[in-house]
């Protein structure tokens, strides 16, 4: 093929790329757990999400797009143990990130959002630093080809926040 055929060919491939921004980012899964660049973030004690969390968020899309065979991903909110309202506000963010997702393409039935509240916490609840380990999003893979893995129920024991396929 001559250069002038072959030039337009290049640059149309690298247009597609930039059509999403050319930010495809797919990140690794460890433990069963997706390994995002940052923390999901949230207005404090509201389920509104940040605008920074919009590419930590897209890492999650990008993940799901590329690994099809992950077909149920359990989205998983959990606080530390200041609040009455822990649980509800765990169930109301695991659930906004859901319709994120939603919203941005993924299959409403590959993602089952679940609050935990302070009920499995990752560090001491008693210093500063551990009360913002405990308050977390996880995004853990909980079916594979249509089959559930771990041996635990979709939800991980947790209680499911609501249907993200509901409007």
């Amino acid at each position: 093929m001559s250069a002038a055929r072959l030039l337009p060919a290049l640059l149309a491939l690298a247009l597609v790329g930039f059509q999403d921004g050319g930010k495809k980012k797919v990140v690794p899964i460890e433990d069963n757990q997706f390994k995002l660049s940052g923390p999901v973030l949230f207005d404090a004690g509201s389920d509104v999400l940040k605008s920074e969390s919009d590419d930590v968020l897209a890492e999650v899309r990008d993940t799901l797009e590329a690994k099809t065979y992950v077909t149920t991903l359990r989205i998983e909110g959990h606080s530390d143990t200041a609040g009455d309202a822990s649980q509800m506000l765990t169930e109301k963010r695991a659930l906004a990130v859901a319709r994120w997702l939603v919203s941005k393409g993924i299959d409403c039935k590959r993602v089952i959002p679940v609050g935990f509240g302070s009920t499995k916490p990752v560090a001491d609840n008693s210093t500063p630093e551990g009360k913002a380990q405990n308050r977390r999003m996880a995004f853990v893979v909980a079916g594979l080809r249509g089959r559930l893995i771990g041996g635990q129920p979709a939800d991980g024991g947790g209680k499911v926040a609501g249907d993200p396929c509901a409007k």
